[in-house]
């Protein structure tokens, strides 16, 4: 299994969103990140890092006593591989309707508005 074909599970992003702000972190970190005991156990997120070092998500690597975790998969592109499979399996291919969809479902402010425009432009060959 490559690593483009790799799902990660909502728990494994709320980790990988960690290890992308941070970078290699140990256990100890991601556990604070998250909230800690509060929300989430120590051991569940150890046994979560060490699922996601086996399906090929992150590394590890030894660092003193601690195991310094990093992720492998790019934030970017696990949005695009998400965002595809959306896409396909939600909007039947149609990204026109899930943009739609996205801007009729949440308010967005003018600023963003702005870069939704320009956006357009550009693709439509504007700039």
């Amino acid at each position: 299994m490559t690593i483009s074909n790799i799902k990660p599970t909502e728990k494994e992003l709320e980790i990988l969103q960690v290890l992308w702000q941070q970078g290699a972190v140990a256990v100890k970190d991601v556990h604070e990140a998250l909230g800690g005991e509060e929300s989430n156990g120590y051991t569940t997120i150890l046994k979560l890092m060490q699922i996601m070092h086996e399906k090929g998500l992150v590394t590890r690597q030894k660092s003193g006593k601690l195991h310094l975790y990093e992720a492998v998969i790019t934030q970017e592109s696990t949005q695009k591989q998400m965002l595809d499979k959306i896409i396909n399996t939600v909007f039947q291919g149609s990204a026109a309707q899930l943009v739609m969809s996205a801007l009729g479902n949440q308010k967005s402010s003018k600023e963003e508005l702005d870069l939704i425009k320009k956006y357009l432009e550009k693709l439509e060959g504007g700039e």
